[in-house]
């Protein structure tokens, strides 16, 4: 019986270990979808308009990586936790601003839009493309 809630335990504790931070790269893997993310001090401090954050992703050089790109409104929304507050990011996230990050989506009825997470709640909205929001780069692992 021990050994069940044991084996129970520790299935449990994989299954819920999505994300894990690689604090030599300075990035966090999504086991689940196998994303890799930034997470250096970049994450918490560049800001920039909705086309140079897709400009700096595509240019970025970064932990042995050049495939970067700025994430999409479902897989920026995906490492939210909003169990939490400031920030209401997961645990294995450590450079994060509790503020707003683009995503590459564009809203569908405004193209002068696009969507963003703001990670103090964990929420999502829309704003102009011209306006300077948050960037952490996102890129596909193996």
């Amino acid at each position: 019986m021990k050994k069940s809630i044991l084996g129970l335990l520790v299935l449990s504790g994989l299954l819920m270990a999505d994300f894990v931070r690689d604090d030599v790269k300075d990035v966090v893997n999504d086991t689940t979808t196998c994303l890799m993310w930034q997470d250096d001090n970049a994450s918490k401090s560049v800001t920039k308009t909705w086309q140079e954050s897709i400009d700096y992703c595509e240019a970025m050089d970064f932990a042995g990586y050049a495939d970067w790109r700025l994430p999409n409104f479902n897989e920026l929304y995906s490492i939210g936790d909003r169990s939490k507050v400031n920030p209401a990011i997961k645990d294995a996230f450590v450079n994060v601003s509790s503020s707003n990050y683009w995503s590459s989506t564009t809203r569908v009825n405004a193209t002068y839009l696009a969507w963003y997470v703001h990670f103090y709640y964990g929420d999502d909205d829309y704003n102009h493309k011209i306006d300077n929001r948050y960037v952490r780069c996102v890129r596909d692992g193996q």
